[in-house]
C-alpha cells in the first residue's frame, strides 16, 4: 500500500474540481459553464467542463437477499435482489455476489453508458430481470473484477444517481506555474469568493484529542531546505478498513484512484488544502526522523520499484539508519504501509521549492507531490493537514492518536511581504480607476491583509502566495478579479516613427521567402538536445549540459541546429512523409557557462527526391548539386554571389566525398555535405539526406547597390576550353579566369564538363564562356586575344591547365 506522496495516477497535473466539493467551501450559485468562465477570465484557464459520470438511468441500490447456484452453469448465480418496492430474480456471474451485498442494479428500461438498455432475458434456461452492475459497467471506474460494492447503509431502493451525487461537474483548469495557491479546493474557494464576493466556509473540523503520549524526535539536519517539519504517530490503525464511498467518489472525480485508508486520506487532505503528506510504517523507523541531504552514491529503492542512486543534492527524509524517502517527491519501499501495518507515522512538511525543484526530473518522476512543492506551499499548512488527516484516520481507520511534534527554523520560513500599493499607480497601469472600497474587498478576499495609507494601501502578502511580490503584481490580481473586459480600450497617443533599415543588410525574410519558394518549410527545434545524438553530429564541441534538464532527451544546449532538424527529418519519415525539406534559424550555443558564445545560425536538411511526385519527369533522388544551388540562391540575395567558394573538407558527421566547407572571401561562413552514411544508419534515417548551416550574420551581409551605367558598345563572348586536374574545382578555374580577366570580363558561364574519349585518364575538359565588354568602345580582335591568352597563361601557371585543341 503506497503512502500518498508517490501516488502517479498517470493523469495530467491540471487541478480537477468537483463542483459538488467546491460547494461544501463556498455557496456558489453559478452553473459549472458560468463559472468556468469566470475563472478563464481570471487567469485560472478552464480546459475541461465534464459531468462527473456518463449518463445512465433506471439504476437503484438493490440489496442481494439469496444465492443459489445455477442448475445449468457453475459460474452463474441465481440472485434474489430487493430493489426496495419489489423484488427480482437475477442471474449474476461476479464472483463477489453473496447473500448481503448491497450493489447497483439496472431495472428492466434502464439505460447504461453508451446505450445499453436493459432488457429481460434468458440465461442457460433462466429468466433475469435486470443486471447487477459493476463499477466499469457504470463508467465510474476501470475495476470489473465484479459488483460495485455499495456501503451497508446504503438504502435500498434509491436512485444510485442521487445516491453517489453523480448529477455533478468536474472543472478541469490548467493552472500555470506562479499559482500553487489553487492546487486544492481551498485556494479554488479563495479565488471564487473574491470573484463573486460569496465568503468562504471551510468545513469545520477538530483535531482528536492525544490518548497517549509517545513522540517522534525531528532533526532538522537541512533547514534551509526543510524549515519546517510535522509529525504524529497514530496507533492501532486497520489499513484493511473500507475507504467512505464519498471519499472515493471525490477522489475519482479528482483524477485519483483509491488505494486504501491511509493513502485515500492523504491524498484527500492534499486535494481538499493542498498540502501533500505522507504515512510511514512507525515499526520501520529507527530511532527518529532525520531530514537531511543524501549521501553521494546512497541508494533507495523507491514505491514504484525502481532502486535510484542519490547525489548529494537530493533532500532526503531519513532516520537514524538510512533515508526512507525522496523529500517531497516519493515514498521508500523500506517504510511503506503495508496490511500488517497497525502503527503508522504521518509527516507533514514544507520544503523549500529551490529544494525540490528539477529533483523529480532528476530521477525521471513527476509526482502529484513534487508538483506542489517544486512551486511552493503555504508554509503555515503543515499543522492544519496534521490535524485534518488525523482526525480522518481515526473516523475511518481507527487508531490513537499522539501528540503532533513539530520542528522549525523560522530563520528559513518564509516571511510575509508587505507592499506598497499607490492608488495612482493603479490608474496609471489600467486606465482606469476601482473604487477604494473594492480594492480593499478584492485583495482580503484573495487572503491578503491591507492597511490603508495616505497615498493607497500597505499590503500583506501571506506566504502562500510566491508570486506576489511588487506593486504591479498586485495591480493584475486587482485587474483580473476586476475583469480585464472592463479596462477600457483606448489609442496611445505616441508618436511613430520608422526606424532605419541599413541598406547593407538583407532581411531575415527574404532568405525565407527564397528557400519557401523552392520548396522548403520552415522549422523550430528546441534549444535542448539528446546528449548521443549531439555527439553524433557535432562530435568534436562539447555542449553545455542542463542543471535541471526537462527531459534525459533535452540534458545538453545544441552546438548546431543539425540535431533537431535530424530528429525532425526522422519524425516526418516514421510518417511516411518521404520527400522533406526543412531549414531552422536560430541560436547554437557553445563554450561554458561563463564564457558562453550565441551565434545566429540558418541550418537545413533536404531528403527524398528532387521534385515533388508528378507524371512528366524523371524522378531522381536530390543530390548534393540541388542543395547547392538552393545555397547559392540564398547567396544571390547579398549581391555579391562571386563572394562565396565552396571548398572541399571534411567534417566528422558528413560524408567524406560530399562535404564542402563554405567561405565567403576567407572567411569560413558554414558547411554543405551528405550525412555520414554511418551517422544515417545510427539516426535510422531512409535514404540519403543532406544538411547546411550558414552563419547568418554573414549571410545577412550585403552589398549597398551603386549606379553602373550600360554600355553602348557589344559585348564579345569567347569560348574557351581546358584540360585539368581531376582535383580541380569549377570554382577554382572560374575564380583564376577572373582574376586574369580584369575590368574587361563582365561574366563566366560554364557550359561543359567533359570526361572520356580524348581527355587523358585522371583530367577534365571544362568549357566555359567569357563576356568581354567595355564601356567607352569597342572591343578589337587585338584586345581580345590579349586577354584570352592573359587567361590561358594564369590557368597554366596556377593550375596546371592546358587549353584544349
Amino acid at each position: 500500500m503506497p503512502p500518498a506522496r508517490g501516488a502517479v495516477t498517470g493523469r495530467g497535473f491540471c487541478m480537477r474540481i468537483s463542483t459538488n466539493w467546491l460547494q461544501e467551501w463556498i455557496a456558489v450559485e453559478d452553473d459549472a459553464q458560468t463559472l468556468g468562465d469566470r475563472l478563464t477570465m481570471a487567469g485560472l484557464e478552464v480546459d475541461a467542463l465534464e459531468p462527473a459520470a456518463p449518463e445512465f438511468s433506471g439504476v437503484v441500490v438493490a440489496e442481494i437477499t439469496a444465492c443459489e447456484r445455477h442448475p445449468e452453469a457453475d459460474r452463474l448465480q441465481l440472485c434474489t435482489v430487493n430493489a426496495g418496492e419489489e423484488t427480482f430474480q437475477i442471474v449474476c456471474g461476479a464472483p463477489n455476489a453473496r447473500q448481503g451485498l448491497k450493489a447497483p442494479l439496472a431495472t428492466v428500461g434502464g439505460v447504461l453508458p453508451g446505450g445499453m438498455k436493459i432488457k429481460r432475458a434468458k440465461l442457460r434456461g433462466v429468466e433475469s430481470f435486470g443486471m447487477l452492475c459493476s463499477a466499469r459497467e457504470l463508467g465510474l471506474s476501470e475495476d470489473a473484477a465484479g459488483l460495485m460494492e455499495l456501503p451497508a447503509d446504503a438504502p435500498v431502493g434509491q436512485d444510485l444517481r442521487e445516491y453517489l451525487a453523480l448529477d455533478d461537474m468536474v472543472i478541469e483548469v490548467d493552472l500555470t506555474p506562479n499559482r500553487s495557491d489553487c492546487l486544492g479546493v481551498a485556494g479554488v474557494a479563495r479565488e471564487v469568493s473574491a470573484l463573486t464576493g460569496k465568503p468562504v466556509q471551510a468545513p469545520s473540523f477538530s483535531a482528536p484529542a492525544p490518548q497517549h503520549q509517545d513522540e517522534i524526535a525531528i532533526q532538522l539536519d537541512a533547514p534551509e531546505a526543510c524549515p519546517r517539519y510535522v509529525g504524529q504517530i497514530v496507533r492501532g490503525v486497520n489499513p484493511q478498513a473500507p475507504t467512505p464511498l464519498w471519499m472515493q467518489e471525490r477522489l475519482r472525480r479528482a483524477g485519483v484512484r483509491s488505494l486504501g485508508p491511509i493513502v485515500d486520506v492523504t491524498n484527500y487532505v492534499m486535494l481538499e488544502l493542498g498540502q501533500p503528506m505522507h504515512a510511514f510504517d512507525l515499526a520501520k523507523i529507527d530511532g527518529g526522523i532525520r531530514v537531511r541531504m543524501a549521501t553521494a552514491g546512497e541508494k533507495l529503492e523507491l514505491l514504484n520499484g525502481d532502486t535510484v542512486e542519490l547525489d548529494n543534492e537530493t533532500l532526503v527524509i531519513a532516520d537514524h539508519s538510512r533515508a526512507h524517502a525522496l523529500a517531497g517527491v516519493m515514498g521508500g519501499e523500506c517504510g511503506s504501509v503495508g496490511d500488517a501495518t497497525r502503527d503508522i507515522l504521518l509527516e507533514s512538511a514544507f520544503f523549500s521549492p529551490l529544494a525540490i525543484a528539477g529533483r523529480a526530473r532528476r530521477y525521471g518522476l513527476h509526482t502529484d507531490s513534487s508538483h506542489r512543492f517544486e512551486r511552493g506551499v503555504d508554509p503555515a499548512l503543515q499543522r492544519q493537514a496534521i490535524d485534518r488527516a488525523a482526525q480522518l484516520i481515526v473516523e475511518i481507520a481507527g487508531g490513537a492518536p499522539g501528540p503532533v511534534c513539530e520542528a522549525a527554523s523560522d530563520a528559513h520560513l518564509p516571511k510575509p511581504l508587505v507592499v506598497r500599493l499607490r492608488r495612482q499607480r493603479i490608474g496609471h497601469l489600467l486606465g482606469m480607476e476601482i473604487p477604494d472600497e473594492r480594492v480593499e474587498a478584492i485583495l482580503s478576499a484573495l487572503g491578503l491583509t491591507v492597511t490603508a495609507v495616505e497615498e493607497g494601501w500597505d499590503v500583506t502578502v501571506p506566504a502562500f502566495r510566491f508570486d506576489i511580490a511588487l506593486e504591479v503584481d498586485l495591480i493584475e490580481e486587482l485587474a483580473r478579479v476586476w475583469g480585464y473586459d472592463r479596462i477600457p480600450v483606448r489609442r496611445t497617443a505616441t508618436p511613430l516613427a520608422i526606424a532605419p533599415q541599413p541598406e547593407g543588410k538583407v532581411a531575415l525574410s527574404r532568405l525565407r521567402d527564397t528557400l519557401i519558394t523552392r520548396g522548403y518549410q520552415e522549422a523550430i527545434t528546441y534549444s535542448f538536445v539528446e546528449p548521443a545524438l549531439q555527439a553524433q553530429l557535432d562530435p568534436e564541441q562539447e555542449p553545455l549540459p542542463l542543471a535541471n534538464p526537462l527531459s534525459a532527451d533535452l540534458a545538453v544546449m545544441r552546438t548546431s541546429l543539425w540535431p533537431g532538424l535530424a530528429k525532425a527529418l526522422l519524425y516526418n519519415q516514421n510518417r511516411q512523409h518521404e520527400r522533406v525539406r526543412l531549414f531552422e534559424t536560430g541560436l547554437r550555443f557553445r563554450g561554458r557557462l561563463d564564457g558562453l558564445a550565441q551565434e545566429r545560425l540558418l541550418a537545413g536538411i533536404v531528403a527524398g527526391n528532387q521534385l515533388p511526385e508528378q507524371w512528366a519527369g524523371e524522378v531522381r533522388p536530390v543530390d548534393f548539386f540541388d542543395v547547392k544551388g538552393d545555397l547559392e540562391a540564398l547567396f544571390a540575395a547579398s549581391g555579391e554571389p562571386e563572394s562565396y567558394r565552396f571548398e572541399p573538407e571534411t567534417h566528422p558527421a558528413l560524408h567524406p566525398g560530399q562535404s564542402a566547407r563554405i567561405y565567403r572571401g576567407e572567411q569560413p561562413v558554414g558547411w554543405l555535405g551528405a550525412i555520414h552514411p554511418e551517422v544515417q544508419r545510427e539516426l535510422d534515417l531512409a535514404g540519403r539526406s543532406f544538411v547546411f548551416e550558414l552563419d547568418l550574420e554573414a549571410l545577412t551581409r550585403a552589398r549597398v547597390p551603386q549606379f553602373s551605367p550600360l554600355s553602348k558598345f557589344p559585348s564579345i563572348r569567347r569560348d574557351l576550353a581546358v584540360l585539368v586536374d581531376e582535383d580541380v574545382s569549377a570554382a577554382a578555374i572560374e575564380g583564376c579566369v577572373r582574376r586574369a580577366g580584369g575590368e574587361l570580363l563582365k561574366d563566366v558561364v560554364l557550359f561543359d564538363v567533359y570526361r572520356g574519349k580524348g581527355v587523358p585518364q585522371g583530367q577534365k575538359s571544362l568549357a566555359m564562356g567569357l563576356i568581354l565588354q567595355e564601356s567607352s568602345r569597342t572591343l578589337t580582335d587585338q584586345d581580345v586575344d590579349g586577354l584570352i591568352q592573359q587567361v590561358v597563361s594564369r590557368l597554366s601557371l596556377d593550375l596546371g591547365a592546358v587549353l584544349r585543341e
